[in-house]
């Protein structure tokens, strides 16, 4: 089932972008702020729409689609998620499954598993730290079995250890066919983890492929304006920045 954007157009946001991302495979949506990542995520989801062009599901229309049946298929975790009423982590976790009309009891178990929450189920929400109550959030949208993950920048409140596991299960997710679509600013993550990488610059794609050509040094330099080179082997590459140089920025 694939996802697509075509030739999106947000006023001030997002102009021409057209994209098109498989299941099976983590793509990273990377980009310096404000280039537009948030709302390309947000216009994947359904949730804001665009002002030209659409984005499809399997070739159809996303807006054609009920909302239950987008929600079945799609699960979204914003960059900053508000938690309404303080429930118990579990009972937060369990509404995951509203889009199914059932308990799920299983997946509920197996998205606090993967989220190392089994210990806080029946703690308050109120009582976590940021890193939890984000692993929490996340844990929601797992519960809901989607076709498709997308999530901004769910690795920010984590400690190490919390990101890795997090990729590890995203990673498992996208191999038993999952298509996961993650905004991250961590171009490291992005190149070690991703399959796939969409550099946004001003709105618009400045570069895509596997993260050895879209995070090229010329990329970074053109895009982040900074002077910087990859060191290690593939899979484990960190990033060394040099000097910060003045970039150019494209208005939308």
């Amino acid at each position: 089932m694939m996802l697509a954007a075509r030739d999106l157009a947000l006023a001030g946001r997002l102009a021409e972008i057209s994209a098109e991302f498989a299941p099976g495979t983590i793509t990273a949506i990377c980009g310096p702020n404000g280039a537009g990542k948030s709302s390309l995520l947000a216009c994947l989801a359904g949730l804001v729409t665009p002002d030209a062009g659409e984005v499809a599901l399997d070739g159809a229309p996303l807006a054609a689609l009920h909302p239950r049946e987008r929600a079945q298929a799609i699960g979204y975790l914003p960059q900053d998620g508000e938690i309404a009423w303080d429930v118990a982590v579990r009972s937060l976790v369990a509404l995951g499954r509203l889009p199914h009309g059932d308990a799920g009891d299983a997946q509920v178990e197996a998205a606090l598993a993967a989220l190392d929450l089994e210990a806080l189920a029946q703690r308050p929400v109120s009582t976590l730290s940021g890193g939890e109550k984000a692993r929490a959030l996340l844990a929601r949208v797992l519960a809901g079995s989607p076709r498709w993950i997308l999530a901004d920048e769910p690795l920010a409140a984590l400690d190490l250890a919390h990101q890795l596991a997090l990729l590890g299960h995203l990673r498992r997710a996208a191999d038993a066919g999952a298509g996961v679509v993650l905004v991250l600013h961590d171009l490291a993550l992005a190149m070690n983890h991703a399959d796939r990488v969409l550099v946004l610059d001003g709105g618009r794609i400045a570069a895509e492929g596997e993260g050895e050509d879209a995070l090229s040094p010329a990329i970074i330099a053109r895009v982040w304006g900074v002077d910087a080179h990859w060191l290690g082997e593939p899979g484990a590459r960190a990033l060394s920045p040099s000097r910060a140089i003045s970039p150019r920025r494209s208005a939308p």
